[in-house]
């Protein structure tokens, strides 16, 4: 018998979902006297420490505290912010709690395909077979209310026609808003700004564009596909330009994620300049996710090796396995191998170790 096809919305409005705030908002559920005040999350919560911010409340944000920021930054930034340390069995239960308050919503008389990205966003649609969907931005509100009233958690929520244009309208929505972007309006909203402000367009490739002359994502949507072709390849060039149109024919999809891969990192308060420590750290940590493995039943068939040196220099290698395994003693060896293939002597300030997995079985993807 085959398995089950998994829900796939269709051509229609699209709603994304994003919890604002979401760690520090868990946080200040917990501890309700922390409302109004500048909250950091990362690491251990000691800001003395080495550590990054996982995310900031939006009275840190104001003082330009964010993710990925040094937490000791952080602390000179804001120094009267609240530090906390990392929760993650928190934030799974918190995430679960809101992904199941969607799935549980109905939008024209069907049950809603929910497409979770993470802890705090996912996409939404409705479902096959649906009725008259009415104004989305009245379901949108109604969805916002539904998620405060179950978790106490606040959202905002993108509307698009695609994945793309609802994913990048729940930013003009935030906080605690609904925002629309469709054909429509797309160039009068997104015209002049920088190419940067589409998903999935980072620093590096603005940068590429930026030397075609093109700075806007109305110079995106009006060059040669065909330039972008050549110059940024034959698959990623035309991608970019439908990027810059608003154009996207992904459908919103709930299958599950499966991860592909596991990995553990370790942050050193003080630098490792012993090299026999950090062969026995990597091992540690091949330990570490080796237990991850074990957990998703799936054997690992590549290992990669992660070292970051003093003062903020990272290098990564890997290597693919003769045959998958989940061997602690193989993969620990073939993990510490990785080490003749970087610069020794030289003192460490973070280790990781990751293990790619074989595909799953094609009945559970």
């Amino acid at each position: 018998m085959s398995a089950p096809s998994t829900p796939r919305a269709g051509p229609g409005w699209v709603l994304h979902v994003d919890l604002d705030q979401f760690i520090a908002a868990v946080e200040v559920l917990r501890r309700p006297e922390l409302a109004g005040l500048p909250v950091v999350v990362g690491g251990r919560g000691d800001p003395t420490e080495r550590g990054v911010v996982a995310t900031a409340s939006y009275e840190a944000r104001a003082f330009g505290v964010g993710s990925g920021m040094p937490l000791r930054v952080a602390a000179r930034r804001c120094p009267d912010a609240v530090f906390l340390p990392v929760d993650k069995d928190a934030y799974d239960a918190a995430s679960a709690e809101v992904m199941a308050t969607l799935r549980g919503l109905e939008w024209g008389g069907v049950p809603v395909v929910l497409e979770v990205l993470g802890w705090d966003e996912a996409f939404l649609a409705a479902g096959p077979g649906h009725g008259d969907l009415g104004d989305p931005r009245e379901f949108a509100e109604h969805l916002r209310g539904e998620v405060l009233a179950a978790t106490r958690l606040h959202c905002s929520v993108g509307i698009g026609d695609n994945k793309l244009r609802a994913k990048i309208a729940t930013d003009f929505g935030k906080p605690r808003g609904v925002w629309q972007l469709t054909e429509e309006n797309w160039f009068a909203v997104m015209g002049e700004r920088p190419t940067t402000a589409l998903w999935g367009i980072g620093g590096k490739t603005a940068k590429k564009l930026a030397a075609l002359g093109i700075d806007t994502v109305d110079q995106l949507a009006r060059s040669d596909a065909r330039v972008l072709a050549a110059e940024l390849g034959p698959t990623m060039g035309p991608w970019f330009h439908r990027l810059g149109r608003g154009v996207d024919t992904s459908p919103v999809d709930a299958t599950p994620w499966v991860p592909r891969a596991h990995g553990r990192e370790e942050t050193y308060q003080e630098d490792l300049e012993d090299w026999s420590r950090v062969t026995e750290e990597v091992r540690t940590l091949a330990r570490r996710v080796v237990a991850d493995l074990d957990r998703e039943g799936r054997p690992a068939a590549r290992v990669g090796l992660k070292v970051r040196y003093r003062p903020f220099v990272t290098v990564s290698r890997s290597l693919t396995l003769p045959e998958p395994t989940n061997d602690p003693a193989v993969l620990e060896a073939a993990a510490v191998s990785l080490l003749d293939r970087v610069e020794q002597g030289r003192p460490v300030r973070l280790l990781g170790v990751r293990l790619e997995m074989v595909d799953p079985p094609a009945t559970e993807r």
